[in-house]
């Protein structure tokens, strides 16, 4: 899969968590401020389309549509939006899975590629400054 991806962007999303991590391991008590604008950040958001491209979407919208329409352009348009707080989830798909008990289901929402994206680049944000809060058997 081209994604237009180089070593350099991957490395630099690495490079953040492990310093975020660090500072939040070092300082339990120290609070990070403006968070958000690390999530609209294209490597950020790339290494988020990477990850969310193991799975197919559910509105419809694939991975070829967008890889088609052009990563770039897709991904710089969920950037503004989430820059600009003009973004919107879409409803998530609920469908319902069978359970052993026979009649019996529960219902599993499954988000569309433009929300796994943006919820995976705020993931990639905020988990090592959680990790770093957790003892490590967790």
């Amino acid at each position: 899969m081209a994604t237009g991806l180089n070593l350099t962007g991957r490395q630099g999303v690495q490079k953040l968590q492990t310093i975020r991590h660090a500072k939040a391991k070092k300082d339990p008590e120290c609070r990070f401020h403006a968070l958000v604008d690390k999530v609209w950040r294209m490597d950020f958001l790339t290494v988020a389309y990477i990850q969310v491209h193991q799975n197919g979407g559910v509105d419809g919208e694939t991975f070829a549509d967008i890889e088609s329409y052009g990563l770039e352009t897709w991904l710089g348009e969920r950037s503004e939006e989430l820059k600009e707080d003009t973004y919107v989830p879409k409803p998530v798909r609920q469908v319902m899975l069978p359970k052993t008990q026979p009649g019996k289901y529960r219902p599993l929402g499954l988000p569309c590629i433009r929300d796994r994206v943006a919820q995976t680049s705020a993931l990639l944000v905020l988990e090592p400054i959680i990790e770093a809060d957790l003892q490590p058997e967790q």
